[in-house]
């Protein structure tokens, strides 16, 4: 009888106990997989959450670079991965936009192949130009390329980023023709935007800020609601007459593959919760520009499906095509 009560005891315990992996979760480092170049709004924010996971979950929190093709490269490579914790994707708005653009391209599908984790926080965009550029604001930018049909160029991170959207969008809005330049990332086109090769470029606000200070660049507009004290002088997107591309804030967030035990996807959600709400953390973020968000997987995913009907209306009103 009592061996008999020890085997259901031993039972039970099977039963409730979550899977040895998940309790023991980690025991090796956690790499979080970036699609942008270092340096870039994407990465830095993904830095600035590794660092502070690290400590909390007992292993180190490493973030990789793989760029290229708007961050598909990077997307593909943890769609493939194992579903187990230890490889994390740290994305923006392009896991949305490629599948939006190339449906019959893209390999993974951004719903089927992802479980959320958190979104880390909203971008909101400036526009930039070069100090010395001869526009001093969006009417003016737009008067130069009515004025110069197909030469003033903006910069952006790839494809269908935010910045290429926004760009077109205005494009769209303006009646003009401008010339898209696509980069490995928001850091390298905005080298070129401070060196005069390229025109301008819509940035999300992680940063920028510093450069501007340093008299490197000058904002035209920002996406925010109202005017921000880090761009003084600068209006609103509304403010200058196109309300309408303060839609194209990107997010950034976490999500890992499809599969990964439910107890490890809410162990790192956690900790990245914690690590957004701590005020030294928030208040990283926000000096960099940042909106931060922290919500939980299940809010996450009824965000990103929100944004996929946003994105695909932005698309189709701005007209943009895959290459």
């Amino acid at each position: 009888m009592r061996k008999a009560l020890g085997v259901m005891l031993i039972l039970a315990a099977v039963c409730v106990a979550p899977p040895a992996a998940a309790q023991q979760y980690p025991v090796k480092p956690v790499r979080i997989v970036v699609g942008f170049a270092a340096g870039g709004p994407t990465d830095v924010i993904a830095r600035v959450l590794a660092q502070d996971m690290t400590a909390p979950l007992g292993q180190s929190v490493i973030v990789e670079n793989r760029t290229g093709a708007n961050a598909i490269i990077a997307t593909d490579l943890v769609a493939r991965s194992a579903p187990d914790g230890y490889t994390a994707l740290f994305s923006s708005l392009s896991l949305l936009v490629n599948a939006i653009l190339s449906p019959d391209k893209i390999k993974y599908d951004p719903f089927r192949d992802f479980a959320p984790v958190s979104n880390a926080a909203l971008l909101p965009m400036v526009i930039v130009t070069r100090l010395s550029t001869p526009v001093n604001s969006l009417r003016e930018l737009v008067a130069l390329a009515k004025r110069h049909p197909g030469e003033v160029t903006y910069g952006t991170p790839g494809l269908g980023g935010s910045g290429h959207l926004a760009g077109a969008m205005l494009e769209t809005l303006a009646g003009v023709k401008m010339t898209h330049i696509s980069f490995r990332g928001n850091a390298p086109a905005l080298v070129d935007v401070m060196s005069g090769q390229v025109t301008f470029m819509f940035y999300p606000m992680i940063g920028i800020a510093d450069h501007i200070a340093a008299g490197k660049l000058k904002a035209l507009a920002v996406g925010t609601a109202a005017r921000h004290p880090d761009y003084p002088g600068a209006p609103t997107m509304a403010e200058a007459g196109f309300p309408a591309l303060s839609e194209t804030a990107p997010w950034v967030g976490m999500l890992v593959p499809a599969g990964t035990p439910p107890a490890i996807v809410n162990r790192l959600s956690e900790e990245m919760r914690k690590s957004i709400a701590k005020t030294e953390t928030k208040a990283r973020l926000t000096a960099l520009g940042a909106l931060t968000v922290g919500d939980t997987p299940s809010q996450f995913l009824e965000f990103l499906r929100k944004d996929y009907e946003r994105w695909t209306r932005v698309i189709k009103a701005a007209g943009v095509k895959a290459e």
